[in-house]
């Protein structure tokens, strides 16, 4: 199984992450759909990250998308999301926001790196923080109950998009999402990334 895109996303590091947690070995390729945009599309025409190559060879994208393969993949018990009930239904609000928080995000790197200065939208970005900040907001309230994690003793799929998100964020908008506002954000982040799978596959 191969993983193709670059950690500083936190659609492809969640993968990452998640595959560590469930023992799954995997190759990963660093390509960038920006600097490599060729190579990329040769992999995937779509040209989207992350892209995840099957063993038969089949072409997966959209981290969720690719984690429900993996779920599949995995002897029982190993899986990362709650099979059902109250759990599941919980996990899934957690990614919903972190997904959320994700997306806005990009927007402003994309606003910030992305786009002419000439054609920047002020509107849109400003916009942008306050619905990244509403995401945060309802995060910081989970999160403030996760004992240590909402997997218990041990992270869950909600665990990891929700500290991949607040990584991302943090390590490129924290002058709009300020870290002082949400303690338990950050105190909970420092608890994932310490872990040997978050700490092996870096953002930066």
């Amino acid at each position: 199984m191969i993983l193709v895109g670059m950690l500083d996303s936190p659609y492809v590091r969640r993968v990452a992450i998640s595959m560590k947690l469930m023992g799954l070995p995997f190759e990963h390729q660093a390509v960038s759909v920006f600097r490599h945009y060729d190579r990329f599309r040769g992999i995937n025409p779509v040209v989207k990250a992350p892209s995840f190559i099957c063993d038969d060879g089949t072409v997966l994208m959209d981290s969720t998308l690719i984690l429900d393969y993996l779920e599949h993949c995995v002897a029982a018990g190993n899986g990362l999301m709650p099979p059902g009930g109250e759990p599941r239904k919980k996990a899934l609000r957690l990614i919903g926001l972190a997904m959320a928080a994700n997306e806005k995000n990009v927007s402003l790197v994309y606003e910030k790196e992305q786009r002419p200065p000439e054609k920047f939208h002020a509107g849109w970005f400003d916009r942008s923080i306050g619905q990244a900040h509403a995401a945060f907001g309802e995060l910081e309230r989970e999160v403030a109950r996760a004992q240590p994690w909402f997997g218990g003793d041990r992270p869950d799929a909600g665990d990891v998009a929700v500290a991949v998100a607040w990584r991302f964020g943090q390590f490129y908008n924290a002058t709009e999402i300020a870290a002082a506002r949400y303690p338990a954000l950050v105190a909970y982040s420092a608890r994932a990334e310490a872990l040997p799978e978050f700490s092996s596959t870096p953002l930066d």
